[in-house]
């Protein structure tokens, strides 16, 4: 695996540096340099009309990597305005150094001023580096307060100062960078809780480290691999017919809901499922095939009559607008009862968190508040450990866990966690989830395999949505644009 999509903790990170100071022999401050010139690179390519940069320095290496920036843009004829916001008295090991390798080169560092915002094209953030673990505050936690209002482009250095590299939640206050230059490898908080809000753009440099550096550490989770469609979706036959593509059975539309449903529907045709029923309430069944008339659809009345169905299909999502009336529940114990592999989101999951049961052979989808619900605690704890808290959901649950949100997680036992980098604000839309629900159906219809089902079809939902964002723009992106753009980025991937 490349270590472009693997995720390390920052002692994990510290481990590597070690590896390759101590076992390869490259020099602590070599490593210092290179990730200055790789900073510098970063900036120029994102930016390369900036000519003003300030550079606003902590302490620790993180401040090395600043000065050492602040050295080679100087050399470069940029106009640099560098802040001190530890004294450089105090710095030590190679951050000294590269305080001191630019001060003999003619460099000063200023006190800090929010009036030094004024002439700069770009801020450079070399404040905190990966060690942060206590609250931002006072007159650093002020100066972060006052970039982040400035409206500037802000380059971080490694990882934006006061995120938490682990986890990544916010310390007090922290950076909201547009591109982070990071540096050995991608840090496993970019991805979760707040850090997607602070990251902006992420740009690796290994430094160089050869792959001996990598290999006696271990890695807590990694990026979803970008040929997941093609592992997942085998190219067609010419003879093939829709029966080789695996029937979908859509269980929700209860009473005045039919559009959970009917996206769900939609999502299981449009990555590809050879046929796609939908069970629901009768009242609902005009307004699912109005609208998709390829959609296969039978009205609910009787629990019962989802026998016959449930015999003929391959796989069964159950949830979307199923409501939890005393209908709704009859209907779920019925899905659940039958020996088909299902996918559980929505209404599904708050009924399953009001009866809890577990099975391996099934996907469950919870957004934080479902999780919430089905683990019994507050959102704002499922936010800030969402690894530990996908895990524990397969623990109580089994199966596969699918954690909705920014930096979406995939996680089962004996699989190591995967997250999703794809995806965008405007995402956070009512029947985002509906769709995603179908297509991880669509998708196990065809291949067979839930763990890569959920891992593609979590893929493809994401690029759908910035496919049509690119075009569109965040602001009023609907589910329902997805549908269309599913298709082609499933098939340009494939």
């Amino acid at each position: 695996m490349s270590v472009l999509s693997r995720l390390y903790t920052a002692a994990q990170v510290r481990a590597i540096d070690r590896q390759a100071i101590d076992r390869l022999g490259i020099a602590g401050y070599e490593l210092m340099s290179r990730a200055g010139a790789a900073a510098l690179g970063t900036l120029q390519r994102a930016w390369p009309g900036a000519r003003h940069l300030l550079i606003v320095c902590g302490g620790g290496n993180n401040a090395g990597d600043g000065y050492v920036l602040a050295r080679l843009a100087r050399r470069r004829r940029l106009a640099v305005e560098t802040v001190r916001l530890v004294d450089p008295a105090q710095l030590n090991g190679d951050a000294r150094r590269a305080w001191e390798d630019f001060a003999a080169e003619g460099g000063v560092a200023v006190a800090w001023d929010e009036s030094l915002l004024e002439d700069a094209d770009v801020v450079v953030d070399a404040i905190f580096g990966t060690g942060l673990r206590r609250p931002v505050t006072g007159s650093i936690g002020s100066a972060i307060e006052a970039i982040n209002a400035a409206g500037l482009p802000v380059l971080a250095l490694d990882v934006p100062s006061g995120l938490d590299a682990d986890t990544g939640s916010v310390l007090g206050t922290a950076v909201r960078a547009s591109r982070c230059a990071t540096f050995v490898a991608q840090k496993l908080g970019f991805y979760l809780d707040a850090g997607p809000d602070h990251t902006g753009d992420i740009e690796l440099d290994t430094l160089g480290l050869p792959a001996e550096a990598y290999e006696t550490i271990e890695w807590p989770a990694r990026l979803i691999a970008s040929s997941i469609l093609a592992q997942a979706l085998a190219p067609r036959r010419r003879a093939a017919h829709k029966g080789d593509y695996g029937h979908v059975l859509i269980v929700g539309g209860g009473q005045g809901m039919p559009g959970a449903a009917r996206l769900s529907g939609e999502g299981a045709l449009r990555v590809g499922a050879g046929r796609v029923t939908v069970a629901c309430a009768s009242e609902n069944v005009a307004a699912v095939v109005t609208g998709r008339p390829e959609l296969m659809c039978t009205g609910i009345d009787d629990p019962a009559n989802l026998d016959p169905l449930l015999e003929r299909v391959d796989i069964v999502a159950v949830g979307p607008g199923l409501g939890t009336s005393a209908w709704s529940r009859a209907v779920f114990d019925r899905v659940i009862a039958c020996e088909k592999p299902l996918v559980v989101d929505a209404d599904g999951l708050n009924l399953l968190a009001r009866d809890r049961r577990d099975r391996d052979d099934w996907v469950l989808t919870p957004h934080p508040g479902e999780a919430a619900r089905l683990l019994e605690r507050e959102t704002v704890r499922i936010q800030g450990d969402r690894i530990g808290t996908a895990r524990e959901l397969v623990d109580r649950y089994g199966g596969i866990t699918v954690l909705k949100g920014a930096g979406t997680l995939v996680v089962r036992e004996g699989e190591l966690p995967q997250v999703c980098a794809r995806g965008n604000p405007g995402m956070a839309a009512p029947g985002m989830g509906d769709v995603l629900t179908g297509a991880i159906a669509g998708i196990a219809a065809q291949c067979g395999d839930l763990w890569q089902a959920s891992l593609a079809a979590v893929q493809v939902h994401a690029l759908a949505g910035d496919a049509v964002a690119a075009r569109r723009g965040q602001r009023g992106l609907l589910a329902s644009d997805l549908l269309e753009q599913l298709p082609e980025c499933l098939n340009v991937q494939a």
